[in-house]
């Protein structure tokens, strides 16, 4: 299972590996006002200073995405989505130049389909 709250994400196009930490999950209705879960990560590389990622997942397409798995929504799963997209960022350069990312709704249902893909392979092995 994939630990979101400290991993290594890359290589990125230019080479570069980073290691991520997780820094905290909250409803974006707080913060700004907007109807998502807000994901913060503080990504450091190795020869640069931290740079900090919110990924946002909307709470609508996560609460559509959890009907059509029959996945309850937690903190731990909203998590390991955003996770998936900050790895898939990182891999393809996409969208790096910004602090606060949303997650679409089709990106949300194929990271909900990986998750529930490992945690099937952890029940097996377990």
């Amino acid at each position: 299972m994939l630990n979101f709250r400290e991993f290594e994400a890359g290589p990125d196009p230019f080479g570069r590996k980073f290691q991520v930490l997780f820094k905290w999950l909250q409803t974006a209705i707080s913060l700004r006002h907007a109807d998502t879960v807000d994901v913060k990560f503080i990504l450091t590389d190795e020869g640069g200073g931290p740079t900090e990622k919110t990924i946002a997942l909307p709470h609508a397409d996560v609460l559509r995405v959890a009907a059509e798995t029959g996945r309850p929504v937690d903190d731990a799963w909203c998590a390991r989505l955003a996770q998936l997209h900050l790895l898939r960022l990182v891999q393809t350069g996409e969208d790096m130049e910004k602090d606060l990312v949303t997650a679409p709704y089709a990106d949300l249902k194929r990271y909900a389909a990986e998750v529930a893909r490992m945690e099937a392979s952890e029940t097996r092995a377990a």
